[in-house]
This record gives structure tokens, sequence and C-alpha cells, in this order.
């Protein structure tokens, strides 16, 4: 049995522990000693459910459990499918002391925290990451939520878990593509915290492709320190939690723009490192040679470095709904060098306009 790795995210009266380890969703005890709840809502969809599910139910002992499977896909976080969720919870009269649990990748714990986020103002809410995007990102920090027609997670709530699960077991099933797409958030800790992390990356990306369990459980724990650190000290993104959404107003343009179906998440925010890197150089910040180191670990990781399905043009309607735009400025998260991000809209427009032009459709 492999010991269990525990880290913290401190937030006073609602600080909750991170736990990561192979095999966690079959040991009844972490639940036991972590989760209150006797009644619980898991919320899962239909990849994941087969998988682990019944592993998971029998964890839970002999609580009450109910279930709701939604379809798979970023398609799918849909207020629609909150509403889903909720009625689940209303008809089954689960009471205010229930939990609901999150047993997927980041749409499932995006929109399952997002109910219970709403559910009689607030519940128990468990995070059970199942991809490495979800482990080393999306389930930590509290940011619930579901997309709208308009824009990515325009619809949501800050709602802390009362746990994370961590089960780095999940990640023998999952597909290559989703590999790749979870390690885009990786390289953004690096950039906007870490650059020994980055080195790290450049040196040892070819055992992450492969699977390896040690390499892939070291970048989870260093992930989630530096999320926690980052949470534990902005909560509501007032000021240094924007660092974390670094590439992130590209990459949800990307997404936004081609309704969520030709790009994953992580394949999204890749190609956004790679522009927020590009945007750096043309304000005369990042040196040429960081940006390029930026665009072939991308590239590396088997992520794209440009879009050439959408135009420049659409690429910026979308970016200015993004929830950094504020005063009807759009902010963006820039680099200095590799481990050092800021957050501004003191930039020259130009700047972003060639950044479009050279990383969307139409360019040469």
């Amino acid at each position: 049995m492999s010991p269990v790795d525990s880290l913290k995210v401190e937030l006073g009266i609602r600080s909750y522990p991170i736990l990561i380890a192979d095999g966690l969703l079959g040991r009844p005890e972490i639940f036991e000693q972590h989760l209150r709840a006797r009644e619980l809502l898991i919320v899962s969809n239909t990849t994941v459910a087969p998988l682990y599910l019944p592993t998971l139910a029998a964890s839970l002992g002999k609580r009450r459990v109910v279930e709701v499977i939604l379809p798979d896909g970023e398609a799918h976080k849909t207020l629609a499918n909150a509403s889903r969720v909720l009625d689940v919870l209303i008809a089954n009269r689960l009471a205010r002391d229930c939990a609901v649990l999150a047993l997927g990748g980041g749409v499932v714990g995006d929109l399952a925290g997002f109910a219970a986020a709403c559910y009689q103002r607030g519940v128990d809410f468990v995070q059970l990451p199942t991809t490495l995007l979800a482990q080393v990102d999306s389930a930590v920090g509290g940011k619930t939520g579901v997309n709208h027609a308009g824009g990515k997670n325009l619809i949501g709530a800050f709602h802390q878990p009362v746990l994370v699960v961590a089960d780095t077991a999940t990640l023998a099933t999952l597909p290559a593509r989703e590999l790749r797409a979870g390690l885009a958030e990786v390289i953004k800790y690096g950039l906007i915290a870490d650059p020994a992390l980055f080195a790290w990356l450049e040196d040892h990306l070819a055992e992450l492709l492969a699977g390896d369990p040690a390499a892939l459980a070291h970048i989870i724990r260093r992930s989630c320190e530096i999320k926690a650190a980052v949470v534990g000290r902005d909560e509501r993104e007032q000021g240094e939690r924007a660092l974390l959404n670094l590439g992130h107003t590209f990459g949800h343009a990307i997404e936004s723009a081609t309704a969520y179906r030709d790009w994953l998440h992580g394949e999204a925010v890749g190609a956004g490192l790679v522009m927020a890197a590009a945007a750096s150089t043309a304000c005369g910040l990042l040196p040429q040679a960081e940006a390029e180191r930026v665009r072939q670990l991308v590239k590396r990781a088997g992520l794209p470095t440009r879009i050439d399905s959408v135009m420049p043009a659409v690429a910026l309607e979308h970016m200015r709904i993004d929830k950094k735009v504020q005063g009807g400025r759009l902010r963006l998260v820039l680099l200095r060098r590799i481990g050092e991000a800021f957050v501004t809209a003191d930039y020259p427009p130009e700047a972003l306009t060639r950044t479009l032009a050279t990383h969307f459709g139409g360019a040469g």
C-alpha cells in the first residue's frame, strides 16, 4: 500500500487536505477519516463511472449514496447539466449536511462544485480528480462553474472543497491526449513561479509522456504546492491568483470560438502559453530565447502552438469578454522571464495584434 502524500490548502476554517497516492479510491479509511457527511451524491460521467465508481462506492461503507452520470466532454459543462444535478439533489431530499462528490476530470469537478455551491446555499464538496489536468490544477482552489455560449466559465462561484483525493492510479487509464493536455497546466506553474520546475520538465518530458508513476507523482505534488500557496494568499483572485490564468485568456478564446468541440482545455492552454510568451516578447519583456524555450516545450509535449481554425479578429472578440477585463481594458498575464509573471493592462496594443496575427488563422 502506497504511503499517502498530504498537503493542505490554508484557508482558516475552510482549510482542507490534498491527498496524493496510488489506489486512494479503494481505501475506505481515507473517507472514514476525512468525510463527515453520511448522505452523498456522486457526480461522474459516462467514461469515468464504469472504471472507478464501483471502487469508490465500496469505499464509502454504509452511507446513503445517490449517483448522477453526465455525458463526457467540455460541451456538456452547461447550466442545463448543473440544473440536472440540482434536480437529483432535490428529488432525493438530500439534507444540508450532505456532500457532493465529483469523480472525474475538470468538467465534472467544476460542474459538481457549482451545483454544491448553489444547493441550499452551499453543501460540502469533495474533489476526486481522475485526469492529470484536474489533479494538478482544477480540483484545487475552489473555482466552480459552467460555460455559456458567450464564453468560458462565465457562470460560477468560489466554493472550496472539504477534501481533494488524487488517486494517481487513475492516470493509468487516461488517454495519451488527455495526459498531454494536463501537462500544459504543469508547464504554466513553472512559467509563473518555478523556473527549476520548467527546467525539470524540459529534462524529464519523455518520462511523463510515457506515464512514469514517479515522474507524474512529482509534478502533481509540486503543482499542488504552488497552487495551494497562491490560493492561500488570494482565495478570490483579487491579485496574485490571477497569475494562474497565464495562457488562459488566449486559451478560453480558442475554446469558446470553436464551441468547445475541437480542443481540450489543456490543448487550448498550451497554445495560449506560447501566445502569452510571444506577446511578452513583443512587449520587450521576455527574451526571444526564453519564448522559444516555451514554444519548444509545448510542442514537445504534443500540444498545439498555433490555431489555424480561428481568425485573429474572432479570437480578439472572444478575449474581450474574458473575466480579467476591467474598465473596458483587457488585462493579460505576461512574463518577464521564465518563473516570473505579472498581470497588466498596460501593454502596447500592437503587441497583442501582432501576437494574434502570427498565431491564429491567416498567418503565414
